[in-house]
């Protein structure tokens, strides 16, 4: 099955994020609005991890970010202390480029081993190919919140 039209989404909206989010200085990305319970950095670095989590994580492969950030990151947490401007760069310089990572090892057929994930979304992913079907739903709709936030901020 071809799936470079879905990376392709992907990659887009990313470049997109990233464009949207020139020139935000450290008060504005660690900013939480009335109403919200994140920020922008916190969301930039959840898609990030989410990414790591479920395809390599999920497919038993070896996650590239670090513990720390899984944990401050990941489906369920919140900001619980500010980011700096140096993570915040280093999370962006990732951005794009771990898509093109994702795409690559699905090609060289990295992601065969799957396990099954149930998302809060209430959708079910039972093999990789669900996963890159679903995943920029996922990031476009954190790309939405983070357009609200930069309103907001």
């Amino acid at each position: 099955m071809n799936m470079k039209f879905p990376f392709e989404v992907n990659r887009q909206t990313r470049k997109n994020t990233l464009f949207y989010l020139d020139n935000l200085d450290e008060d504005k990305i660690n900013m939480i609005p009335a109403g919200f319970k994140n920020n922008i950095a916190w969301n930039l670095g959840h898609i990030l991890v989410t990414h790591q989590l479920l395809f390599y994580g999920n497919s038993g492969q070896d996650i590239t970010v670090s513990k720390e950030w899984i944990e401050k990151y990941r489906k369920g947490s919140t900001p619980s202390e500010r980011v700096t401007m140096e993570e915040f760069e280093e999370i962006k310089s990732m951005f794009v480029g771990s898509i093109d990572r994702e795409e690559e090892d699905y090609n060289n057929g990295l992601f065969k081993n799957y396990t099954a994930y149930q998302t809060s979304y209430g959708i079910a992913i039972n093999d990789i190919e669900d996963l890159i079907r679903f995943i920029y739903a996922h990031d476009a709709f954190h790309w939405g919140i983070i357009v609200a936030l930069k309103k907001l901020v």
